[in-house]
């Protein structure tokens, strides 16, 4: 690698900001470490207050001109980042697999797809936007959309392209400028995407990326008078940070935050189905915000889902997530390692049952022989599901983010409703049953931003997403997204005063 650019598995991927159309060094930088096997992907340029202001200030001295492009030209272009992102897929895939661990298959088929799809929606969205005209007494109201200015946006790790450019679509195509602020462990598809957007015509100042530590920056980031929009996904207390900072100057904000999100099986589930909906909470490590981390089940069929479930969980092979046999890669750094474990340990020593897994993938037998065959363990967590939990202990109620589920029992409609709102999250919900009536009197009463029936992350992005309680604040996605990343204007014209024109 050189002073300033890696090379991952072939790619090239340049490690400075980009801030203004150019690409800016630090004085210092951090290392990026892959959790697939370690190795050193490269020395990230780790910014400072300095390279952050200079990141808002090329934004605001491009804003005036993009907020001025007329909105086809605007959409043409995030077209034209898509194309960009469709041709470099598979070294996008290739990229995000070294740097968070997740499936490169799932990389290839559904997350870089989708990364594109982001782009085009908003694009034909911003195209779309619009709001009819309606009388008051004669006078004409008329709703537009005016770009805000400036966003900063903070995106978290464990999706790291996806989850970007699902705040960068919507602010590009508002007609807002933009600071991305990658997470810390898995910086290196954004720089690709900066590439992507200055190769598909981008404006120089419209899309600047500022990589380091959000300790350091990010401050400074939120706290600037220049910024008109934040939008943050992460966890609470960094959000209570980020809010506070934004305080200040009173700038809007949007937060996804973490989850606690239940499954509820109902006796007249399907329970294959219900089973299958359980063992797919474990994608990406467990490492998913919206998942569905508490399993609840009717008591008179709990004993018969959990056979299903233990059998579709022991066919998950859990290996190298470049491997296309992997179901389950590492998670993305020590730490959470060490968290997900800490977690773990906790509640078998507070009574829980670990029906699953329960320990480190390196952990060994009294014999010697590693516990799984894992061929080094690395970063791998095994799936695990433990019983025997009480509602208010730790595990039920504090987010793990990693492969880890808990089964409790309910016995009818009231109790289930009860458990599944008792926690202080209300991100997402999913419902197994095999009545429709059932169906809409619980989802009904549920606290959640999205609430699956008899499916699981069906995701259109026409709809709303976002979270109840602590799992967040506002809601983006469709029309939303342009409330959020606007400023909206109602203008109002009286019947009377034209001058005679002829």
């Amino acid at each position: 690698m050189s002073a300033h650019r890696t090379t991952v598995a072939g790619v090239a991927v340049d490690t400075r900001h980009s801030i203004g159309g150019e690409r800016v060094a630090s004085a210092a930088t951090f290392t990026d470490v892959s959790p697939v096997d370690g190795s050193v992907l490269g020395e990230i340029a780790r910014g400072t207050a300095t390279e952050a202001r200079a990141a808002v200030a090329a934004a605001w001295a491009a804003f005036p001109d993009w907020a001025a492009t007329p909105r086809a030209e605007r959409a043409r272009l995030l077209r034209a980042v898509a194309d960009g992102v469709e041709k470099r897929l598979e070294e996008l895939a290739v990229v995000e697999t070294y740097d968070n661990g997740a499936l490169l298959r799932s990389h290839r088929r559904g997350v870089m797809p989708r990364v594109a799809h982001n782009f085009r929606f908003f694009a034909d969205r911003l195209l779309e936007l619009d709001h009819a005209d309606f009388d008051t007494r004669g006078h004409t109201n008329r709703v537009s959309w005016d770009p805000a200015g400036p966003c900063v946006l903070i995106t978290p790790w464990n999706a790291p392209l996806l989850l970007a450019t699902w705040k960068v679509a919507p602010a590009l195509a508002a007609g807002d400028t933009v600071v991305l602020k990658p997470a810390e462990w898995s910086p290196l598809t954004a720089s690709l995407l900066a590439d992507i957007a200055a190769g598909a015509g981008l404006p120089a100042g419209v899309l600047n990326v500022v990589q380091g530590y959000g300790a350091e920056i990010g401050d400074v980031l939120t706290g600037h008078p220049d910024v008109r929009r934040i939008s943050f996904t992460g966890s609470v207390p960094t959000a209570r940070r980020v809010a506070a900072s934004a305080a200040a100057h009173l700038t809007p904000v949007s937060l996804e935050l973490g989850g606690k999100s239940p499954l509820l099986v109902f006796a007249d589930a399907d329970l294959d189905l219900a089973a299958d909906l359980a063992v797919e909470q474990y994608d990406n490590a467990g490492q998913v915000c919206l998942a569905a981390t508490r399993i609840l089940v009717e008591e008179t069929v709990a004993a018969e889902f959990t056979r299903r479930f233990t059998e579709r969980a022991a066919r998950l092979r859990q290996g190298d997530p470049r491997d296309a046999a992997t179901d389950i890669g590492p998670v993305i750094h020590p730490r959470q390692l060490e968290k997900i474990d800490g977690f773990v340990r906790r509640a078998l020593d507070d009574g829980a049952r670990a029906v699953i897994g329960g320990h480190r993938s390196d952990s060994r037998r009294s014999d010697g022989h590693r516990s799984d065959g894992l061929r080094g363990g690395g970063l791998h967590y095994p799936p695990t599901l433990l019983t025997g939990v009480a509602q208010r202990s730790e595990i039920v109620q504090e987010e793990v983010f990693g492969p880890v589920l808990t089964l409790q029992t309910f016995t009818g409609e009231d109790e289930a409703v009860r458990l599944a709102n008792d926690t202080r999250f209300g991100l997402a919900a999913t419902v197994a049953t095999g009545d429709p009536a059932r169906a809409r009197r619980v989802t009904a009463r549920l606290v959640a931003g999205t609430v699956w029936v008899n499916c699981f992350y069906v995701r259109d992005l026409r709809a709303p997403f976002g979270g109840s309680r602590l799992s967040g604040v506002g809601r983006e996605g469709g029309t939303w997204s342009f409330d959020f990343y606007c400023d909206l204007k109602n203008t109002v014209t009286g019947p009377k005063g034209w001058a005679d024109h002829g």
